[in-house]
Parts: C-alpha cells; sequence; structure tokens
C-alpha cells in the first residue's frame, strides 16, 4: 500500500473530489479496537448548516487554528475542501486484491488484517458524504469487500467521556470537522464494520463466509489447546500433592 495523492481533476465545479494520503501507526497487538475509555452512544446532533459569510468566517477562524499545514480552501462557488483524519478500527479481515499481501488464490483475492491503528488522511471536498468517504478508504486501500459492510462513525471527547455516534450515510464529514475545528481530540473519525448485531451477511461472499468459519475453527483449536494444556497442569498438581498426603492402609 503506497503513501502519497492519488487525485483527481480538481475544479470548482466537480461534484465528488477526493485525494488520499496514508500513514501507519501500529497500535497495541490483538484484533480489537485500542483499549481506552469507554465508548458511550451519544444521540445524534441536529445540524443547522451554515451560510456563505458564516463559512468564511468558519474557514477563516479554522485554518487560524491548524497545527499541521491541512489548510481548509474556500472556492468561489461556496464549497470549501479540506482533510479528515480516519482511523480503522477492524476486527475482522479484508479481502483485498491478492497483489497487495502476495498471496494467489482461485479468486485472485486474499484475507488481510489492516494493522490496528491505521490512519488515513483524506482530502475531500464539502460536498462529499459519508457513504463516499468510506468508499474512498476501501479503493484506497484496494479493498474488495462491500461498502454496506462498514460504517463511518465519530468520536468525540467531552468531560473526560467518549462518545461515540455512527453517522448517517448522507451526512458530510467535512462540515462536521469544519464545526468541530481542527483538534482530532475534540473530534474524530473512525471506520468499523457494523455491529454484530447489524451486519448484513448477505454482503459477504460465499469465500468470505468460509473464511470466517477457518478464522473461527483456528482460534477454537488454539483455545482448547490453551485449556487441556492448563488442566493438565493442575491435575498433576493435584496428584503430586495428593500422593504426599495420602498413603493405602
Amino acid at each position: 500500500m503506497s503513501s502519497g495523492y492519488s487525485s483527481w481533476e480538481e475544479s470548482e465545479s466537480e461534484e465528488f473530489f477526493f485525494t488520499a494520503r496514508t500513514s501507519f501507526f501500529r497500535g497495541a497487538p490483538g484484533r480489537g479496537p485500542p483499549a481506552g475509555p469507554k465508548d458511550v452512544q451519544k444521540e445524534r446532533e441536529t445540524h443547522n448548516y451554515l451560510t456563505k459569510e458564516a463559512i468564511k468566517e468558519k474557514v477563516h477562524m479554522y485554518n487560524s487554528d491548524v497545527t499541521d499545514k491541512l489548510k481548509m480552501t474556500l472556492h468561489s462557488n461556496g464549497r470549501y475542501t479540506g482533510f479528515i483524519k480516519v482511523q480503522l478500527e477492524l476486527c475482522r479481515p479484508i479481502t483485498v486484491q491478492n497483489h497487495v499481501c502476495h498471496v494467489v488464490d482461485n479468486h485472485n483475492e486474499a484475507p488481510f488484517y489492516l494493522p490496528q491503528g491505521c490512519m488515513n488522511t483524506l482530502h475531500i471536498s464539502s460536498v462529499n458524504t459519508v457513504r463516499e468517504v468510506i468508499e474512498a478508504l476501501l479503493k484506497k486501500f484496494l479493498v474488495a469487500d462491500n461498502p454496506a459492510k462498514f460504517a463511518l462513525y465519530k468520536r468525540c471527547h467531552k468531560e473526560d467521556q467518549v462518545y461515540v455516534c455512527k453517522l448517517s450515510e448522507t451526512e458530510y464529514p467535512l462540515y462536521l470537522r469544519l464545526v468541530a475545528g481542527p483538534k482530532t481530540d475534540v473530534l474524530s473519525f473512525v471506520l468499523r464494520e457494523h455491529e454484530t448485531g447489524e451486519v448484513l451477511w448477505e454482503a459477504f461472499s460465499l469465500p468470505e463466509l468460509q473464511n470466517f468459519l477457518r478464522i473461527l475453527d483456528k482460534e477454537e483449536d488454539e483455545q482448547m489447546q490453551i485449556l487441556t494444556r492448563r488442566y493438565a497442569a493442575y491435575r498433576d498438581k493435584l496428584e503430586e500433592a495428593l500422593s504426599g498426603v495420602w498413603k493405602p492402609g
């Protein structure tokens, strides 16, 4: 997976625009999300969309607070472009084209775990929706999975509590970024799979479902071996203790 920009031709009249820049940060080992404050579902806020003058003022204030040079640009048609950072917290393997992982199979695809804590920076427009952002992220990582399997969340920090809210596919992430300001400790974006109870299993292909079963079988075998070794050690210690205190006759 290469870093750098991959952009479409930019113009002020464009309907869809994104570029992507990728960097990797290793998190704690394991497949679950990193440990931290407990996520709390927060009710969706009502958005009061801004006038052109308010947007102009907000963009100016936003750029004055930026510390990493990732500023927003206001265009003459009232739209604006800028950057959002999205952290990928994927617990399940994704399906990628095999030349990414150098693994060959009959379907020209391979299961793959993205590194925990993987961070992607997208340059998007104010007209790009959550659905388009998800599609752009999957395209950047050459993910073959159906975008319907994933959801974009906003994570807010307030009063030492973490609030997480799943965004509607029709919301505009750059607007949320503009209103919240550039600080990611105030607002950040996270890509996750849909919760288990709302997984669209019909969106998975048969090879993907079979791969999930293989992973579950492997994890079950590993847990059984751990339990077997643990109870064998307990049995040996118990037999040793009994042999020292019990004598026949």
